[in-house]
């Protein structure tokens, strides 16, 4: 305030000067005009003088006088002289100096005359004007301001009302009331408004609010209230308050608020005469209550679901009813409207989309449209939204529909006149509306119907300036498909039509978009909303209801409540069924039965959720036992393949997940894929084929429809077709193949890891099969050119699609013949002749057109060392072949057309049958018959232009670069053994096409060394097989044996069939083309004893997978076999030795192994059934007088004398060690069969070393004299077998019975024991056997048994170098007690015969030179009788120490496997050396011993030996070309080595009891 200081000299010369100055100064500021300011100068000069009165400095009544000279200088000068009084007031009020307080009172007091009261008592305090005495006191006066203020600012006056001022406001009313339809305006009323508030003095408020109330009441004429208000007044504030006062009146419970109040508010909002956020204050309830009341619902909701899914006990029940009872009466009393969704209706009924979403926006997600009335106001404004585009694009064909009047409202939404316009509102609209589009069906079909038309836009619109703006679209269809049409679509009862409608949208998405709908669908949307978590829990539990009622019978009834249940929420339905399934696999026929009802979407989700179901993570596809799959795996699948046949659902999804599980190096699925081929194309991949069915699948299409399959070929035609087209249309089919090649290996490497074996062998046969299965449904459903240009060429194939030959050539091979096919038909064409010798040339020049170029390709699969024993022309043909190209199966065809032929019959006598019908069905059988009968003769044609093709190229096929041996070597590696177990049909052709190899004389093929590598070496092959795997090798091998047992059961077919050709040549010769000599061949009798000694190696090779007790060994080997049953075994000791073998699995197996108890079973009552058919062995095969071919003393009483126990503890000797098999293939040379006029015709088999056990005529002689010699010892004294070393023979033999006798009888408790008609048999077989072999011997006395055993020898070692040696099992010991149980199995001793193979490469590789070994007569009599003095010497020798010998025996027994693993070894190093396989053997198949053995060696050979040491002693370079007898120092050696493996004789029977 003092900004202007008056000089000290003013105040000190004061009544001189000072005052003069001051007033002077007071005038300059009067006058001065300066906006203001100089008031503030005044005031302060003012306040400067008063100061320096209060400080004393100045008296008073000078000061007073200036101060009322002052008072003339303005008018308003009293006011400044108080305000700087009420400053002063303040300043010394503060003060502590009451002096200067008392100045300043004076002061006032001094001008009280010049300054009016009333100013000093506005601007004093109450307390100064008390001490002024201008009032009396000051409490008093503080209250009476208190009063007038209340008075003046809080009460309001008594006026304005309508009762105070009716006439003028009646007048408003009537106003405002007035008919509008004239001429009247907003702007005429409002001028009388005007006039009437002001004549009325009516409150501008008050008018307001009556032209609202009167709005309220006409809220048909928005446009005039709206102008009217919109003049009369422009604050948004005033009017949202008035609103807000009318919504508050509302807001009691029980009140309702009034549309009319809503509309009018939306109304002001919509025309921008209030805003929102002003208004939304005024309304309840608050945003937190109305959060709070949604996660209540949502609680609820959940907490109703629970109670739905829990089992809940009666007594809970009740309490639970009592409960909701008190809150139904809790909730009687109304609570007030929600005023917030009442103006949001109201703005959508008006078409204001703007303020709308901005209040549902306040709201949680579908709150606002879970309210039916503000859901339906939507609809209807999106109705009007899509009205012209639904009117253009969208109404389909004849129907007329509703036309809607557009919103009047200009503010509305913009129609949408292309589908661009959706995106401006309508697509945001129905996001709003969410699950709740449910209310308004009509609009659900509209919108559905509008995205099928933008989808036919989109597919056929392809330029690329629009394709963004279609994508984006797409996108925006896709989103509303989830978050609006598929909830709705679940709050709809059961609207099959709305069901069929979307899926007349949904076909038109790809499977991909599809499935992720249904996946949100089920997993997402049933938990966004309380409705849906409602209708969620309702479904579960109806659809628990349904599946507990549903049986076959019912299955009419329960589809009809499925069907119904599943139009609206198919998802949590089929999520339940499949969970049902899955653990109760007897549901799924009545299930499947059931779904008659379902919609087309219905199909596609049961789909989606089966493929869920099958991807589920959490579960395990396999048992906890880690051997076989699951069987919720195994349900599904079996459902799939029934669902997916009988109902049109689409497959791409199901094939696509089959092939991303295999890419990702996953098995398990396959199963999938099996079951759906199965049930939808009838082809059924079983490895239990009759051998009927196998015989129709060699034929043509149609035998195989009516023979081959179990009859649902007919019924698959439709569902092949469809399985197809999916194939096709989404380029599955060469995927899902080479696939499922890649991955048979990647089971076992990749896959299998830490799997236990039966699983893994179980994923393989899973996977090749459903290879098989699928590769036969693409040959036989896709058309030529599809097949053609799906399938690359062989070496593509192999090469870079790393296919496996054998699938390589089994997808090629439909190929082929196809080419072929086209190739002959076009050749036919171009050149017409009918001559069938110009149609054969025409197909030999198909076949070299089309198959040249695989020839070539085929080069590239092996190495070049391959096709210097095979050409490729020959590889090619073999893999390219089958069963329909090779022979006709007229036996099929026949057994077809007689059935039919019955059929018509029955037909006919069939009275019940109408005319008509019975006319139908015989026209339908007269045309099948006429359809086969067709098909046969095309198929021979067929065969006999593929035969002549054969019969050209055969010459050309195999090439005599090296060994025979490694040629069948190759065809076995590289040809027979992949492709026989590949498939049934292919087991049956593999043995087929060797079979025509062989008739057809194909040069360099040695037919007998093939069938023998493939009977010698069945272990390891059996072993590495899967359980199908085997079943389909057991069924090649009975093919073999059927073959082979053609050929032994009569002279006349073996003749016919195989004398005279090259592939039973015992011998080649430079080329080996004709049939060679007479000489040459094998004969008749020689060769029953090779398929005897084949038998003898099944037998041995079954035995040793028996003993292992390895799981796979005797599976496999009990499936074979069952297979091979009918045709082995047929030698009755061998037949016995097995069922002992399989009865003792029995028993081991009946608690540990299940299956193989099963498997052990079956086959057991099997072969009981076959023994009927077995016959003796020397009825099997003609046992020579073996005093023509005396088997060495140590061979007798060796590996023969150890045959085979009868017992259910024999085993086969100790070759069928896995070492001893490992020489199966080993040759050890080539002989030349001796003259058979001087000895009885040499016995040929292959010299397996492994499998080479030995056994003699004279060992079986020896057994038979042993069981009868004491009832005919006369017989034996006429004979000089009396002398005294046969009469000490008898003896020992006479106490070896007597032991043997009570072991007998102790073992044959537990033993199966012989009939005893065998006994006899066995018994006379064995006399008239000992009378036959003596009068074979020209009347020559017998020589005693060691004397037989060096004649033997030494013609033996004549005849034989490397014989493929004969399989024998082990002849017993001579104190042994199996003598009695060999006697007891119907006497029959071990296979004694074998014959050898000649072969051109026996020798060595280096060797060119042909060994042809020539004897004559002369030579073997004098070798003879040098060998019988030898031995003689020997024998006299020996007897001393021969009771030492029988002490020692059980304990060198035990060593006598040892040996027979090192003989192994050295077998195998020398087929590695020689390479063949073919040799000859002496007509006895003993293995023959260089050199003579003494007494003592004998005896210990008799007791210890086994017949395997012997066929291994045998060396291939102890032949020599000029027919010479060993020297001295071979025979020290054989000696020595003879010794050595007698050391081992009982190891071996340890091995094998």
């Amino acid at each position: 305030m003092a900004t202007l200081i008056l000089p000290g000299e003013w105040i000190k010369n004061w009544e001189k000067s000072g005052k003069h100055e001051f007033v002077q100064l007071c005038k300059e500021l009067t006058e001065k005009r300066d906006h203001g300011s100089e008031i503030r100068d005044i005031q302060a000069a003012l306040y400067e003088l008063c100061w320096q009165v209060v400080q004393g400095n100045l008296k008073l009544d000078l000061v007073a006088s200036v101060l009322g000279d002052m008072m003339e200088l303005r008018d308003d000068m009293p006011s400044v002289l108080a305000d700087v009084f009420s400053i002063l007031d303040l300043e010394t009020g503060a003060l502590e100096d009451k002096t200067k307080r008392d100045h300043y009172t004076q002061l006032a007091g001094a001008c009280l005359f010049f300054i009016p009261e009333a100013i000093l008592k506005e601007r004093l305090d109450p307390e100064t004007l008390e001490s002024l005495g201008l009032i009396k006191q000051a409490h008093q006066f503080n209250q009476k301001i208190v009063k007038i203020k209340t008075k003046l600012f809080y009460k309001q006056q008594k006026f304005n009302l309508l009762r105070e001022e009716n006439e003028g406001y009646a007048k408003l009313i009537t106003e405002l009331g007035q008919d509008l339809s004239g001429n009247i305006t907003s702007h005429l009323v409002l001028e009388s408004i005007k006039s009437l508030i002001g004549c009325f003095n009516l409150d501008p408020n008050r008018v307001l609010d009556i032209i609202l109330e009167v709005y309220e009441s006409r809220s048909d004429q928005d446009e005039f209230f709206l102008s009217l208000i919109k003049s009369y007044m422009c604050e948004p504030l005033t009017l949202c308050h008035i609103l807000g006062f009318k919504f508050k009146f509302y807001q009691e419970p029980n009140e309702e608020t009034p549309k009319s109040l809503y509309h009018i508010a939306a109304a002001l909002l919509h025309h921008n005469l209030i805003e929102l956020e002003d208004l939304y204050v005024h309304l309840m309830p608050l945003d937190a209550i109305i959060i709070e009341e949604h996660k209540r619902d949502i609680s609820e909701a959940k907490q109703i679901a629970r109670k739905l899914i829990m089992v809940v006990l009666p007594s809970e029940k009740s309490e639970d009813k009592e409960k909701e009872k008190e809150k139904e009466e809790e909730k009687n009393e109304k609570p007030p409207d929600n005023q917030k969704l009442g103006l949001l209706e109201a703005l959508l009924r008006i078409g204001d989309w703007h303020h709308a979403q901005s209040i549902m926006d306040q709201m949680p997600s579908f709150y606002a449209t879970s309210h039916k009335a503000i859901a339906l106001a939507l609809c209807q404004l999106v109705h009007l939204t899509v009205e012209p585009l639904y009117r253009r694009a969208g109404v389909p064909k004849g129907a007329r529909g509703c036309v809607m009047l557009p919103l009047r409202n200009k503010r509305a939404p913009q129609p949408a006149e292309n589908f661009e316009d959706l995106r401006r509102d309508t697509f945001s609209m129905l996001c709003y509306l969410g699950p709740h589009l449910s209310h308004d069906p009509i609009l659900f079909a509209k919108i559905v119907r509008l995205g099928k038309a933008f989808m036919k836009e989109y597919q056929s619109d392809s330029r690329p300036d629009v394709k963004d703006k279609m994508d984006t679209l797409l996108s925006c269809f896709l989103s509303i498909a989830d978050q609006v049409l598929l909830p709705s679509l679940s709050l709809m009862e059961c609207n099959a039509c709305m069901s069929e409608e979307l899926w007349g949208l949904f076909k038109l998405f790809p499977y991909q978009h599809r499935y992720r709908l249904y996946g949100q669908w089920k997993n997402e949307t049933y938990s966004s909303h309380p409705l849906l978590v409602k209708v969620k829990a309702q479904t579960v539990e109806r659809a628990k209801y349904i599946m507990k009622r549903l049986t076959k019978e019912n299955v009419k009834q329960s589809g009809r409540q499925i069907g119904k249940l599943s139009h609206s929420n198919p998802t949590i339905l089929f999520d339940y069924m499949l969970s049902q399934i899955q653990w109760y696999d007897n549901l799924i026929v009545p299930v499947v039965d059931s779904l008659k009802y379902l919609t087309s979407l219905n199909y596609d989700v049961l789909a989606y959720c089966i493929i869920e179901a099958l991807a589920n993570p959490e579960k395990e596809k396999m048992k906890h036992d880690d051997t076989t799959i699951s069987s919720w795996l195994q349900s599904l699948a079996s459902l799939c393949g029934a669902v997916f046949r009988k109902y049109p659902i689409e497959l791409a999804g199901l094939l696509q997940y089959v092939t991303n599980q295999l890419k990702a190096g996953k098995s398990f699925d396959l199963l999938i894929l099996k079951e759906v081929v199965q049930k939808m194309a009838g082809i059924e991949i079983t490895d239990e084929m009759t051998s009927e069915q196998l015989e129709a699948m060699t034929g043509g299409e149609q035998l195989k429809a009516e023979g081959g399959y179990f009859g649902q070929i007919r019924n698959t035609k439709k569902s092949s077709q469809r399985l197809k087209d999916a194939l096709l249309d989404h380029e599955l089919a060469l995927p899902l193949c080479l696939l499922m090649a890649q991955q048979r290996n990647g089971v076992v490497f990749l896959e299998g890891g830490e799997k236990h074996l039966k699983l893994v062998g179980h994923l393989y046969d899973q996977c090749h099969d459903t290879l098989v299965q699928f590769g036969g449904f693409l040959a036989s459903n896709l058309s030529t050119e599809d097949y053609i240009k799906r399938v690359p060429s062989i070496d593509i194939l192999c090469n870079q699609f790393h296919t496996p030959h054998d699938a390589a050539f089994f997808l090629s091979r439909p190929m082929y013949a196809h080419q072929i096919l086209s190739k002959y038909d076009e050749l036919k064409k171009a050149e017409k002749g009918n001559r069938q010798q110009q149609k054969v040339h025409k197909y030999v020049a198909a076949c070299e057109q089309v198959m040249t170029p695989v020839h070539e390709a085929v080069v590239s699969l092996h190495p070049a060392r391959v096709w210097d024993d095979l050409r490729p022309q020959f590889y090619a043909t073999f893999w390219s072949l089958t069963m329909y190209d090779l022979a006709v199966p007229h036996a099929a065809y026949e057994r077809e057309v007689n059935k039919l032929k019955a059929q018509i019959k029955a037909i006919e006598e069939n009275p019940e049958i109408p005319l008509n019908k019975k006319k139908k069905e015989k026209e339908r059988c007269t045309a099948l018959q006429e359809k086969l009968q067709e098909e046969e003769k095309k198929q021979l044609e067929h065969v006999q232009r593929v035969l002549h093709r054969l019969k050209l190229e055969k010459d050309n096929w195999l090439l005599a670069k090296s060994t025979k041996n490694e040629t069948i070597t190759k065809f076995l590696q590289l040809c027979l053994f992949p492709r026989c177990i590949f498939s049934s049909i292919d087991a049956v052709y593999c043995a087929r096409f060797v079979e025509l190899v062989h008739q057809q004389k194909t040069p360099n093929f040695c037919t007998l060394l093939c069938y023998d590598r493939v009977f010698s070496a069945i272990i390891y092959t059996v072993a590495s097989c899967t359980e199908n795997e085997s079943h389909r090798y057991g069924r090649f091998l009975c093919c073999m044996l059927e073959t082979v047992t053609r050929w032994h059961s009569d002279r006349t077919i073996y003749e016919k069939e195989c004398v005279n050709y090259p592939g039973f040549l015992t011998i080649f010769r430079a080329t080996g083309f004709d049939g060679g000599n007479k000489a040459d061949q094998l004969d008749y009798e020689n060769f029953r004893h090779v398929v005897h000694k084949w038998h003898y190696m099944l037998t041995k090779a079954s035995v040793h997978c028996l003993e292992t007790g390895d799981y796979t060994h005797i599976r496999n080997i009990l499936i074979v076999l069952t297979k091979i049953l009918p045709c082995y075994p047929k030698v009755l000791n061998l037949g016995q030795a097995l069922e002992c073998r399989v009865h003792k699995i029995c028993l081991e197996e009946k608690d540990k192994r299940p299956d193989l108890y099963a498997l052990a079973m079956g086959y057991s009552g099997r072969l009981k059934s076959q023994k009927v058919h077995m016959v003796p062995e020397n009825e099997f095969h003609h046992k020579e007088q073996p005093a023509r071919s005396a088997t060495p003393a140590n061979q007798q009483n060796g590996p023969g004398s150890t045959g085979k126990p009868a017992t259910s503890t024999n085993k086969t000797e100790e070759g069928m060690s896995e070492d001893g098999d490992r020489g199966k293939d080993k040759s050890q040379g080539t002989t030349k069969p001796v003259n058979k006029a001087n000895s009885a015709a040499a016995k040929v088999t292959t010299s397996n070393g492994n499998s080479a056990l030995n056994s003699t005529k004279a060992v079986k002689e020896r057994d038979d004299k042993e069981k009868s010699g004491k009832e005919k010892k006369d017989k034996k004294e006429k004979t000089p077998g009396s002398t005294p070393e046969t009469k000490a023979e008898n003896r020992r033999e006479k106490q070896r019975d007597d032991r043997a006798g009570k072991e007998e009888r102790a073992a044959r408790e537990g033993k199966e024991k012989t009939p005893k008609a065998d006994r006899e048999k066995a018994k006379a077989e064995d006399k008239s056997s000992k009378d036959d072999k003596a009068k074979a011997g020209n009347g020559e006395p017998m020589e005693p048994t060691r004397e037989r055993d060096a004649i033997k020898e030494s013609k033996s070692k004549e005849k034989v170098a490397g014989s493929l040696k004969s399989p024998v099992p082990r002849s017993e010991s001579a104190e042994s007690e199996r003598d009695h149980k060999r006697r007891k199995l119907d006497t029959h001793s071990s296979p004694s015969h074998s014959s050898s193979v000649k072969d051109n490469n026996n020798e060595p590789k280096e060797a060119t030179s042909k060994h042809h070994v020539n004897y004559n007569s002369v030579d073997r009599s004098k070798s003879r009788e040098r060998e019988l003095e030898k031995k003689d010497s020997e024998n006299s020798q020996g007897r001393s120490k021969e009771k030492k010998e029988e002490k020692d025996r059980k304990d060198r027994k035990r060593d006598h496997t040892v040996n027979d693993r090192e003989t192994s070894q050295e077998s195998k190093r020398r087929k590695d050396e020689n390479g063949t396989n073919s040799s000859k053997n002496s007509k006895s198949t003993s293995p023959s011993c260089d050199s003579p053995l003494s007494a003592e060696k004998e005896k210990s050979k008799r007791s210890k030996s086994s017949s395997k040491e012997k066929a291994e002693s045998v060396k291939p370079e102890r032949t020599s070309s000029g027919g010479k007898k060993e020297s001295r120092h071979d025979k020290e050696k054989s000696e020595k080595k003879e010794k050595r493996d007698s050391s081992g004789g009982k190891e071996d029977k340890k091995q094998y009891p």
